[in-house]
């Protein structure tokens, strides 16, 4: 690995479902991505590509999970140079290993961990060059990453000693508390974290990935017509731009993203 090793960077996103071909026909009609085989050779696995680059994955949700009762999910794969001393040093911080560490030809060596308030997230040391870059997301790209938890304030701590993330700004919310946002280079925030409503249902802590598009009224009309449901939305966060949270039809959440319009 060389001085410029994008470490701390998300580079993939993995839809883990219930029905993978149900998946497909409705991103590929909500986003315009398209979709090729992927290279796992002991499981069916697809690729989300949007224009001629390749940004996340799609498979059926493993029996494994499904035992240990985890529903469809988004599931974040962050770029590390070592993925055997990250899970160590995770380990050392309170999280827990849930798959892995494993090599995938080709592709690289990954691990899922569980972090000390139970949000789960992938590391990914890449056998190439690492997916993705720092430039504004484009539309079809991933922009926010987003993590609701029982601690805001110790989870940041954890990821950055774990990826070397920034806090960026905090913004009160008021009676919604403290939100944190961080990036993997100064001034420049990828994401955002806060603490969960005690009283709101769902895991305790769980991360949340939005999808730039170029209209979030049209695309919220659109997730409802193909099955989805809109949870809160949309609406224009303090920057100007527009987000809105939904769900799919098998049950993953989401959320869409529209750039600020042009005055």
């Amino acid at each position: 690995m060389t001085d410029a090793f994008p470490r701390g960077r998300f580079v993939w996103y993995e839809l883990m479902t219930s029905d993978p071909s149900a998946a497909q026909s409705f991103y590929t009609q909500l986003t315009g991505w398209a979709t090729k085989a992927g290279d796992l050779a002991d499981q069916p696995y697809t690729e989300w590509v949007n224009g001629e680059t390749s940004v996340g994955g799609l498979m059926q949700l493993p029996d494994e999970a499904k035992q240990q009762g985890a529903p469809p999910h988004w599931l974040g794969y962050v770029a590390v140079p070592s993925v055997d001393d990250t899970l160590q040093q995770a380990q050392g911080l309170g999280a827990k290993t849930l798959v892995g560490p494993m090599d995938i030809p080709t592709v690289g060596r990954i691990a899922v961990i569980q972090d000390p308030q139970e949000a789960v997230i992938a590391v990914y040391t890449p056998t190439g060059d690492a997916p993705g870059h720092d430039e504004t997301p484009g539309v079809g790209e991933f922009s926010w990453h987003e993590l609701a938890t029982s601690d805001h304030a110790a989870a940041f701590n954890f990821y950055q000693a774990l990826f070397g993330w920034v806090k960026i700004e905090a913004m009160d919310m008021g009676p919604g508390g403290i939100y944190q946002m961080y990036g993997r280079i100064p001034g420049q925030s990828i994401g955002g974290m806060f603490n969960k409503p005690a009283d709101q249902p769902g895991p305790p802590a769980s991360w949340l990935f939005y999808i730039t598009v170029p209209d979030v009224h049209a695309s919220v009309e659109q997730v409802t017509q193909l099955g989805g449901q809109v949870l809160n939305g949309p609406m224009e966060v303090p920057d100007g731009d527009i987000v809105a949270q939904c769900m799919d039809p098998q049950g993953a959440a989401f959320a869409l993203h529209m750039v600020k319009p042009s005055a």
